[in-house]
């Protein structure tokens, strides 16, 4: 044994170093943690190489106002006709940009269309029905990473190429604990009143195992009386989707939500809605994701990278993958950067750097959730420069979210850098990796990271080829260069 690996084994043994935040389980064999000297290898020529490869949208230069059209600007006409065939009209003369001038426009459901960039003035907003009969006729969706026949989301695309939501304009959803919110059902966040049989549980259940039983999708019905909240915005089966400037508030379920597409760009988009499931940013089986400059404040995870669910997701076999992220702040959520849950397509080429997340309500800053019932392959994460201020845990990998151990595929987690995360306050643990004695997480290394006010001990179970280089936890260092 080497003097490096005796000083780690004995570092994470001492109980003076359990307080300052690190140590190992009593069922963790302290043989799965080991240190090297090898210096990291700077692979993010890739994450450039990522986003130089994206196809941003082009637009010919053509106008389509949607006051010409019908759309009235008092914020209770029905303009849902109005923007539809402005959109139409603008595709069929080969495409444009369909404008929302300042005032404010109710609509129901929007479908873009090849070539359709819906723009929004400055002082546009596009305030959405809450009325479920508004998102019918039901259309092929995705819903907690399971197919189905559900309520239009509010925005939705599918098979379409070279679309965007544009401006700084405001999409708001009109989401409250009165409207869609309640059918999240009994919630340990719920601040509304349920209303009898208006909750998803029932059809939640049964659409889960309508997956398991492989029940064609065109035959799980969900939409009248299911209680599914539509997401805000899902491009499904989509090329080239840009989302650029505009806020989404109040949304009655995850807010921007692209599945199965390639060449996503995101940028300068605000995300605001504190309701059950309000995640802000979810590629679903997506190709080449590039995302910067964004803020995020939300009730559920900031951004989450998804690729379906169980049964469904291993048929559907798609990976997310080839993803950058960068230059965005994390104001308020579950998680600040995501992976998981709904990951049984696998996930790989992530690149995150130069984040910011802060606020005593963020519960975690990096996590990756799955199980042996969602198993999903999730390798080559690459994480740098992250500065977080406040926080609940700092960095979460566990085999254990939601079902737990039950079910025979297991996950496996893999090939995980993150270098420079800088944690002021951490209100319960720096780390929390529970992989399984069975198929431990491997090949996860950090780097030159600080934690500098830390709670609770961390945990750390099942990990192989786990090193710790110029890694301080309440200003103790624990690294093979101590």
């Amino acid at each position: 044994m080497d003097n490096n690996r005796r000083f780690v084994l004995k570092t994470l043994a001492s109980s003076s170093v359990a307080l300052a935040g690190l140590s190992a389980c009593t069922n963790n064999p302290l043989t799965d943690i080991l240190v090297t000297d090898t210096p990291p290898v700077d692979d993010w020529l890739q994450a450039q190489k990522i986003r130089a490869a994206i196809i941003v949208p082009q637009f010919a230069n053509q106008l389509f106002n949607i006051e010409e059209f019908g759309a009235i600007n008092d914020g209770t006409f029905d303009c849902t006709s109005a923007i539809n065939q402005a959109i139409q009209a603008c595709h069929q003369a080969g495409g444009g940009k369909v404008l929302i001038p300042d005032g404010k426009f109710f609509t129901g459901a929007i479908h873009l269309l090849s070539n359709v960039n819906l723009h929004l003035s400055d002082k546009a907003t596009l305030s959405f029905s809450t009325e479920p009969r508004h998102y019918l006729p039901a259309v092929f969706t995705r819903w907690e990473g399971l197919e189905m026949m559900g309520y239009s989301p509010l925005i939705y695309a599918y098979k379409q190429k070279n679309i965007a939501i544009t401006g700084k304009g405001t999409l708001e959803g009109n989401a409250d604990n009165q409207t869609w919110w309640p059918w999240k059902g009994p919630h340990k966040e719920a601040h509304w009143q349920m209303i009898a049989g208006e909750d998803q549980k029932p059809a939640r259940m049964k659409l889960m195992q309508d997956a398991e039983d492989h029940v064609p999708v065109q035959d799980r019905n969900y939409s009248e009386g299911a209680f599914l909240r539509p997401p805000f915005i899902q491009p499904y089966l989509c090329e080239n989707v840009l989302v650029e400037g505009v806020t989404i508030k109040n949304s009655p379920f995850w807010l921007l939500n692209p599945v199965l597409c390639k060449h996503v760009r995101v940028t300068g988009v605000t995300f605001l809605s504190h309701g059950p499931n309000s995640d802000g940013f979810d590629p679903e089986s997506c190709d080449h994701v590039y995302i910067d400059d964004c803020l995020f404040d939300t009730g559920d995870d900031c951004i989450a990278i998804k690729s379906g669910r169980n049964a469904d997701g291993r048929r559907v076999a798609t990976p997310c993958q080839n993803i950058v992220i960068e230059n965005c702040h994390m104001k308020e959520g579950h998680g600040g950067v995501v992976i998981g849950s709904e990951i049984s397509g696998g996930v790989n080429n992530v690149f995150v750097q130069n984040c910011t997340m802060d606020s005593p309500y963020l519960e975690r800053a990096i996590r990756i959730k799955t199980n042996s019932v969602r198993g999903g392959l999730i390798e080559h994460i690459r994480i740098r420069n992250i500065n977080v201020g406040t926080v609940k845990n700092a960095i979460v990998v566990n085999f254990f979210y939601e079902e737990g151990d039950a079910g025979k595929f297991d996950p496996t987690v893999r090939d995980i850098k993150i270098e420079k995360l800088q944690c002021k306050n951490v209100l319960d643990k720096a780390l929390f990796l529970r992989g399984f004695e069975r198929a431990p997480m491997y090949d996860i290394h950090l780097i030159d990271c600080k934690f500098d006010t830390v709670a609770k001990p961390s945990i750390v179970e099942h990990v192989k080829n786990f090193t710790l280089t110029d890694v301080f936890i309440n200003g103790k260092e624990i690294s093979n260069n101590a």
